[in-house]
């Protein structure tokens, strides 16, 4: 029972950083209908970023917040490049942001090098019915509940939400009322920018961060995303914590070495399913 435990928080915490990756290229997404497969990349420039400022004497905290924003920063000048200039198709902005994220790793071995690094997260542990559970685990969850609260809100309850879904569903009408579907653009990939690195930056002290970090990062991220078919939030938060749990159960009472291999074949079972209820009821109203 300990042992089961250990590996659900442990794979809910996991499950929670890919959520935010997932998150990410969902409100990328939900804005400009490009799928943002730079997404990876902005989780590894915040986790470096914060591992080295800590390694200059900065305190946990202010260096994860910098971080965190210097994501955000590189998320806005990806943005400029993949959509800046009005008229670009969603295909060909989807071609340039996978080249910005292989330009990247040039960038990033020539700053960080090519070896892995990471970082000291929240000391300590907790005892649940008898596990010993890290306490960073516990922190990832509720950030990234918190997180998540926050972008319900948004897009549930604000006028700015509502503007950010509109640029995706009608771009012409949001133009005509005065949305500029290139600024609410911009805004997404700054917001998706920051929600990667504020996973690298969370996921740091757990595993090594590298400058190809990002390859599995992209994978569980999209797998997430299309759970909740590039969308739905909530939905992709859900297909998150189910790929993270479904990785650490196999890791731990299996081989790590298969983890990721299992964990994508359920989800892709998963989407098989959901694609067939879809269909029932398409042919249900038909």
């Amino acid at each position: 029972m300990s042992d089961f435990l250990v590996y659900l928080i442990t794979g809910l915490g996991t499950g929670c950083g890919i959520a935010l990756i997932g998150s990410g290229l969902v409100l990328v997404h939900r804005v400009t209908r490009v799928v943002n497969f730079a997404q990876g990349t902005f989780a590894v420039v915040g986790g470096l970023t914060a591992i080295s400022l800590l390694d200059t004497g900065l305190p946990h905290g202010l260096a994860e917040v910098l971080g965190v924003a210097v994501a955000a920063v590189v998320g806005l000048l990806f943005g400029m490049i993949a959509i800046g200039r009005r008229g670009t198709s969603p295909q060909a902005a989807l071609m340039v942001t996978l080249g910005l994220g292989i330009l990247a790793y040039a960038v990033e071995v020539m700053l960080w090098g090519d070896q892995g690094r990471s970082s000291e997260g929240l000391s300590g542990a907790v005892t649940v019915f008898g596990a010993r559970i890290q306490t960073h685990y516990l922190l990832i969850i509720g950030v990234t509940m918190a997180v998540f609260a926050a972008m319900a809100a948004l897009f549930g309850r604000t006028d700015a939400g509502k503007a950010l879904s509109a640029c995706s569903s009608n771009p012409y009408a949001a133009r005509v009322v005065g949305i500029s579907v290139t600024r609410m653009g911009l805004i997404a990939f700054a917001v998706g920018g920051a929600l990667g690195g504020l996973a690298g930056v969370l996921l740091a002290p757990m595993n090594s961060v590298a400058f190809d970090s990002d390859v599995a990062l992209i994978i569980n991220g999209f797998a997430a995303a299309v759970v909740g078919s590039m969308h739905h939030i909530g939905r992709t938060l859900a297909g998150a914590l189910f790929l993270g749990v479904a990785e650490a159960m196999v890791a731990g009472y299996g081989s790590a070495t298969y983890q990721t291999v299992v964990a994508l074949g359920l989800v892709l079972a998963l989407m098989i399913g959901q694609a067939a209820r879809t269909h029932s009821v398409v042919a249900e109203a038909g």
